[in-house]
């Protein structure tokens, strides 16, 4: 949700995360469609209209909203546009990849620049000279190409080049370019990404070795169908 529609993402987590008499929301089992200048109830849950949201079910409420938005809402389109394609591929000739796998085999293994994107990536709480961003890149420099891929696929959600080099690297609301945010308080701990903003979250280590087996383990599990080329 929250790469589909960040501002509505933010809203489902205000839900989450405060009490709801205290920011005032009324809310039952349903949403309201605005579609082709007409407006409908849908109900999440049988009878959903009629039913209220507690501080006990409104995690359940978030999931089906959730849910409906990515899934039942655009079922038809999404049902249009793999009839399409399987008139073309074969599904049974797919099946067998995962989605990393696919982007793999139609966009074939990147060559990634590493000094271009050291070129463009910002600091959030680290300075360029620190050991830690030493640390990083000298890392990253000594990926194999296939690793390379899987970093990238696992900052920015695709193991894509852009055309005109990292300074055009997109994100959510157009050219973002990549980051690095220190994370305080929790040293040793695993790495992780926002790929709607091609942000990585950097923990303090105590040693590169330290680094580099954290940085090897969050992009095997975050885009293992790169590995194994």
């Amino acid at each position: 949700m929250q790469a589909i529609d960040p501002d509505y993402y933010k809203n489902l987590q205000m839900i989450l995360q405060h009490n709801l008499e205290d920011i005032g929301l009324e809310l039952t089992f349903s949403i309201e469609d605005h579609s082709f200048g007409r407006s409908k109830t849908i109900d999440l849950i049988p009878n959903g209209r009629n039913i209220t949201v507690t501080e006990e079910r409104k995690e359940e409420y978030v999931n089906l909203v959730c849910q409906h938005r990515m899934t039942t809402a655009i079922e038809q389109q999404i049902k249009a546009y793999l009839e399409g394609f399987h008139d073309m591929v074969d599904s049974d000739l797919i099946s067998i990849f995962n989605a990393k796998e696919l982007e793999l085999l139609i966009s074939g293994m990147p060559d990634i620049d590493i000094d271009d994107l050291k070129r463009n990536t910002n600091y959030n709480g680290y300075r360029p000279a620190d050991r830690e961003i030493e640390w990083f890149w000298n890392i990253l420099f000594s990926l194999s190409r296939s690793e390379k891929a899987a970093f990238l696929q696992f900052v920015t959600g695709s193991a894509k080049v852009p055309l005109a080099g990292f300074s055009e690297l997109q994100g959510m609301r157009g050219i973002q370019q990549f980051s690095v945010n220190k994370v305080t308080g929790s040293q040793g701990a695993l790495m992780s990404a926002h790929t709607c903003f091609n942000a990585l979250d950097l923990p303090v280590y105590k040693s590169e070795e330290e680094m580099r087996e954290k940085l090897l383990y969050a992009i095997s599990e975050g885009a293992g169908g790169f590995l194994f080329a």
